[in-house]
């Protein structure tokens, strides 16, 4: 799918897959070699993610139920668990960095 922020005109990804079943989020991208650009992993229903057994950096985007952007790590270490987010319905992990300027109160828009 295509990650698009409406808000700002950027494209997040243009090669985002979604992990909406039990086994794919809990694998999510554990043991992935990389995330190329324009690859990333929706991750729905979710509120918290950790890196462990990972090799990279990402960005992780937490969105409400509505794709609006409610908080943003950026370059989320290996090895490291995010808070628990309220208000979150789905994260949207990226590499590192390529969320760019998204922010809180962004609007998302996922095609495809």
């Amino acid at each position: 799918m295509i990650v698009r922020n409406v808000t700002r005109g950027l494209v997040l990804g243009d090669a985002v897959r979604q992990a909406d079943s039990f086994i794919s989020r809990l694998k999510g991208l554990m043991f992935t070699p990389r995330l190329e650009s324009g690859q990333g992993l929706l991750i729905r229903p979710c509120q918290a993610v950790h890196t462990h057994f990972m090799r990279f950096s990402i960005d992780v985007i937490f969105l409400d139920g509505a794709g609006r952007v409610v908080w943003v790590m950026t370059a989320m270490p290996p090895w490291r668990q995010s808070p628990f987010i309220r208000g979150a319905e789905a994260v949207l992990e990226l590499p590192a960095h390529a969320a760019g300027t998204t922010g809180p109160g962004d609007q998302l828009e996922l095609i495809g």
